[in-house]
């Protein structure tokens, strides 16, 4: 199958007075006749030029941005979130995920939500889009990767305070989150054979006990039992030499045990360009691996890169997949 056989991207607006419909012009300016694609949220916000569409598939040969229409209850003001939009920005993902699971786009791709705007004007009752995503989905766990192209690492926990990583981290999420992995690397990603390096959760992986049990009480017996199985996984090892170029070379994916252990090294390696990917959903989803940037918001200057990325990323795991 080639890029041209696939249904567009949904592109959803995310929190309008944030950067991400300025970005969406350079994304589609850079990469729209590439990656056929197509903003879904309230026209009457997107500086520049649009091109307003009834039906997704009114998108082709389109001569500026495209968007599909879906009114908001206020204006956009750079920097200043209106909180009578945010059950707006909450049913734009909504409609974005029926697009998808109906096949008339390949995949979704998301622009920045602020939380706090949005819990602030409508109650909004998850920690984030991934969370989201899976309600939406009936999936009870989900699993975050963020990829580059020199790493791709998944927290096995998220958005929780470190104080409460001891107690969510168990041998049954860490399980799950590693299967859920290794079918998306096949599936999406194209690896016949993932090959994934678990860090640690203690410093130098808990030196034999010295620094913490969890390594020796549990997941090194985890790991040892699900290579006997068959996968290719290897830990676990210190955080805190996984991620230099040459012990990159020898693994797929990192699997890391909370937030900040994943997301450091790979904002250090690629901060413009990392893409957040949800494995574990029906549908393919990414987004840019930043948030709203308020404090630049209208001004011109936000970097798309992210977002171009995850686009292409959204349209290579949609070819992967064999989306029709």
């Amino acid at each position: 199958m080639t890029s041209a056989a696939l249904p567009p991207v949904c592109l959803t607006c995310g929190e309008p007075a944030g950067v991400g419909l300025e970005i969406a012009q350079h994304a589609w300016a850079a990469v729209g006749a590439e990656v056929p694609f197509f903003l879904l949220g309230d026209a009457r916000h997107v500086p520049g030029e649009v091109q307003v569409v009834e039906a997704v598939s009114q998108i082709d040969g389109a001569g500026a941005l495209p968007v599909l229409h879906h009114p908001f209850a206020g204006d956009a003001v750079p920097g200043a979130p209106d909180p009578r939009n945010a059950a707006g920005v909450i049913d734009v993902i909504a409609r974005g995920v029926e697009i998808v699971k109906e096949g008339t786009a390949s995949a979704l791709c998301t622009l920045p939500i602020h939380k706090k705007a949005l819990k602030d004007g409508a109650g909004f009752a998850h920690p984030g889009h991934t969370e989201y995503l899976a309600a939406l989905d009936g999936k009870a766990q989900v699993v975050m990767m963020l990829a580059c192209p020199e790493l791709r690492v998944v927290p096995a926990t998220i958005h929780i305070a470190l104080s409460e990583v001891r107690r969510a981290l168990t041998p049954e999420l860490l399980r799950k989150t590693l299967r859920i992995t290794e079918a998306a690397l096949r599936r999406d990603f194209g690896i016949p054979s993932p090959r994934l390096s678990v860090c640690g959760l203690n410093p130098h992986a808990g030196e034999g006990g010295t620094m913490g049990r969890e390594e020796l009480d549990w997941i090194a017996p985890l790991v040892a039992d699900m290579a006997e199985a068959g996968m290719k996984i290897t830990g676990p090892w210190p955080a805190d030499t996984m991620f230099h170029a040459g012990a990159r070379a020898g693994y797929d994916v990192a699997v890391a045990m909370y937030h900040d252990q994943a997301l450091i090294p790979i904002k250090t390696i690629d901060f413009a360009g990392g893409v957040n990917v949800t494995l574990g959903l029906d549908f393919i989803r990414t987004s840019p691996d930043h948030g709203t940037a308020f404090d630049i918001a209208g001004q011109g200057v936000a970097d798309a890169s992210s977002t171009i990325a995850a686009l292409r990323m959204a349209r290579d795991m949609a070819l992967a997949r064999g989306v029709v």
